[in-house]
């Protein structure tokens, strides 16, 4: 599993190859100068900056794990691009998302994972139920299981509408510590037979200096909102406090999934 310090790359969109119209997001096929086509996520796009920053978190998280995650980069885009879009919803959104985006290696060929065709161990079950608990990924469901198979090998995608409690910010704290009541819709909670084995071995990757490292990643652009005088910085504080008060108080939500399971079965 990897434990290194994450590091990302930035490359420039040079061309919009087409759009993917899934949910109001409207992510898009894009080729960047480095010639690699990506799905880019943009800051212009239904929660803004918010999702991007929910997709970086939970992908360098579930990276740090050992999950397979396509490369995330981060994605300039000039004010120049998109000028030529007929399509004037496409227009607005590339002029909203102008500066930095979020980018993810695009996967071709790649098929959505179908839990009737494809059966995951209990342990692989089980480490995904626990990092979608983590993170309070509320999209792993049955209608939407965001993972792929690609030559023949799971990969986890899709992780921008996890970290709910940034939507409020408030109580942060308080979310921290709650169980993840949705786990009851995850896709493969009925494999996920090995909870507190996984518990034990994740929390002793996920240190204090590697959650750290990865919420250092957000740029500042990204956390500074006119609505609040909190810096940059101190926003980003408020993303490693809450993780590692999640992990401490993880017993919470790996019991909820349990129940949640045992109700299943």
């Amino acid at each position: 599993m990897n434990t290194t310090q994450p590091q990302l790359r930035t490359v420039n969109v040079m061309r919009y190859v087409t759009p993917l119209r899934e949910g109001g997001s409207l992510p898009a096929i894009a080729e960047a100068n480095d010639e690699f086509l990506y799905v880019l996520k943009f800051r212009g796009a239904g929660q803004g900056v918010k999702a991007l920053i929910a997709e970086l978190i939970g992908g360098e998280i579930a990276r740090a794990l050992g999950f397979r995650i396509p490369e995330i980069v981060f994605a300039n885009l000039d004010t120049a691009f998109g000028r030529t879009e007929p399509d004037e919803e496409i227009q607005d959104l590339l002029k909203a998302s102008t500066g930095l985006n979020l980018a993810v290696h695009y996967l071709s060929g790649a098929i959505t994972y179908d839990a009737v065709i494809t059966k995951l161990d209990s342990r692989l079950s089980s480490a995904i139920v626990w990092f979608d608990c983590l993170i309070t990924n509320v999209d792993r469901t049955p209608r939407n299981t965001n993972m792929l198979m690609w030559h023949k090998e799971l990969w986890l995608i899709d992780h921008g509408a996890a970290l709910y409690f940034h939507h409020s910010w408030h109580n942060w704290e308080e979310q921290a510590k709650r169980p993840f009541a949705l786990i009851k819709d995850h896709v493969l909670l009925p494999w996920a037979s090995e909870l507190e084995e996984v518990d034990k071995d994740f929390k002793a990757i996920l240190t204090d200096e590697l959650i750290r490292n990865i919420t250092n990643l957000i740029p500042d652009e990204w956390l500074i909102d006119e609505s609040s005088d909190e810096t940059a910085q101190q926003r980003r504080e408020v993303y490693y406090q809450f993780l590692i008060t999640r992990l401490a108080a993880s017993q919470t939500f790996v019991t909820a999934a349990q129940h949640a399971r045992a109700s299943l079965i």
